[in-house]
């Protein structure tokens, strides 16, 4: 009874989906009121919200979805689709080798590192020994070790990549999540940890993330100067209140029915040969390399491949551990990846942006309007990409409502002025992760299995808005230099 109720629950909001797509892939172009709108980017906005539904309601496996999406983008918007729809005629179309590319995007590589890096340690004991590590300070109430994930993830996303983050504790959570019940909620709350705890952490230095770099390099050639410690002094507080939070909300959203955790290392991991070494010497290499790479320059996406090559190499990651590499994650990740290019290659994500008239909105509603656009984006596209497309607009639509001579330029001092509005959009992409595909930490979250959408949308919705709304009052309050 309860799979036919599933399967009939199924149908229907299929039915639905592949009416919504269809309603928009069919209306004509005048409907969507944009004059700069292409017969292409329309079917972009169909496919988009069409991969929106499906990854929502997972009437189908989430990754089977992405597949769906990057197949269906190049037959067609791509150059080499179907001849009938992929026409000059009818808009800017996509390089299908881009489209491709998606299933070997960096980050990709640096998801499979990754996930090698976590194989490894759980192989050799690893995990159990840095998690006991860090989380020894907290304690053994899940409550506290849930923080401990938190505040730690935070802390290492303020100098590396969020993404090497998530990557790098995944391997310690594993460990957490096995001595834990397979019914206790707790479980997925730990899992939400990082994801939230790795955006959230990377707002609190220019470093930590990229839309914080691409606000700083924005700001500074428009003239407005801010450096790390400017930055960081008024973040890191942001970032302490959010963490806070978000630990009361994953403990209502996902509470714990253990009393306590304990760690325990199993003797057959406890032995100590050549093999075990190279696990060690290449694990904390690893993330030497990730944290040290504003010096020494090494992408974090390469470094990912150093202990791929050094395991397969010397023999230790077998074809047996190829099989445990969560291939469906890599495959959804790509499927925004080619949503996202399909967004830019377009020029349908500028247009919709350029549609906005900022210039003669209310000061608030510029802030309100170009975070909610921000946040919105961030969700589906990389949110390097978002800061990229809307905050060169933003310092032009900014800078002339900072004139002394604009009419509004007296409100649009007093809630900032240039230095808030850059600054809150950069805190918007960070705060934007309502699904799997949202950001790499969340697909991270999706691999361990205990994350569902419904449960990454619900506690993503709640601090995203609180995050918005807190980043608004923050940068009016702590932006306008003098």
């Amino acid at each position: 009874m309860t799979d036919k109720k599933f399967n009939a629950k199924s149908c229907v909001l299929l039915a639905i989906v592949l009416a919504v797509t269809a309603f928009l892939w069919a209306v004509p172009v005048g409907f969507f009121g944009i004059d700069a709108l292409t017969v292409v980017q329309q079917r972009v906005i169909a496919l988009f919200v069409f991969a929106a539904l499906m990854w929502i309601f997972e009437i189908i496996p989430n990754w089977t979805t992405s597949v769906l999406v990057i197949v269906l983008s190049l037959l067609t918007v791509s150059n080499k689709g179907l001849g009938f729809l992929c026409r000059e005629e009818f808009g800017t179309l996509v390089n299908y080798k881009d489209l491709m590319a998606s299933f070997a995007d960096p980050v990709i590589m640096l998801f499979l590192g990754g996930f090698v890096l976590a194989i490894m340690a759980s192989k050799y004991g690893l995990d159990v020994t840095l998690a006991r590590l860090l989380l020894k300070p907290f304690g053994k109430k899940p409550r506290m070790v849930l923080l401990g994930f938190l505040i730690v993830i935070a802390l290492f996303s303020m100098f590396m990549s969020n993404t090497a983050t998530a990557a790098m504790m995944l391997a310690f959570l594993s460990p957490v999540l096995a001595v834990l019940p397979d019914d206790d909620r707790g479980r997925t709350g730990l899992a939400l940890s990082i994801p939230v705890a790795a955006n959230l952490g990377g707002i609190g230095t220019p470093i930590g993330t990229p839309p914080n770099a691409t606000a700083v390099k924005f700001l500074a050639e428009a003239g407005y100067e801010v450096n790390f410690m400017q930055w960081s002094v008024r973040m890191v507080p942001y970032v302490i209140i959010m963490i806070l939070v978000a630990w009361i909300i994953l403990q209502t959203f996902f509470p714990f029915k253990s009393k306590e955790i304990v760690l325990r290392i199993p003797e057959n991991k406890r032995a100590k040969d050549w093999k075990t070494v190279v696990v060690w010497i290449t694990f904390l290499g690893t993330i030497l390399l990730w944290a040290t790479e504003q010096w020494t320059k090494i992408n974090s996406n390469i470094v990912a491949l150093i202990p791929l090559a050094v395991f397969t190499c010397t023999g230790l990651f077998t074809k047996e551990d190829i099989g445990k590499i969560n291939w469906s994650v890599l495959w959804l990740v790509a499927g925004g990846f080619a949503l996202g290019t399909d967004l830019q290659s377009t020029g349908l994500a500028e247009v919709l942006i350029d549609a906005v008239p900022f210039g003669s909105m209310n000061v608030v509603a510029v802030f309100v309007i170009a975070g909610l656009i921000c946040y919105s984006l961030s969700n589906f596209i990389s949110n390097s990409a978002t800061a990229a497309l809307l905050i060169p607009i933003l310092v032009v639509v900014a800078e002339g409502m900072a004139d002394p001579h604009a009419a509004n330029n007296a409100s649009f001092l007093a809630l900032g002025g240039v230095y808030a509005i850059i600054v809150f959009v950069a805190i918007c992409a960070s705060v934007a992760m309502l699904l799997p595909i949202s950001t790499p930490p969340n697909a991270i979250a999706s691999s361990t299995g205990l994350v569902k959408t419904k449960d990454m949308f619900k506690a993503g919705i709640i601090i995203g808005v609180v995050g918005l709304v807190l980043g608004f009052f923050w940068v009016s309050k702590f932006f306008p230099f003098a």
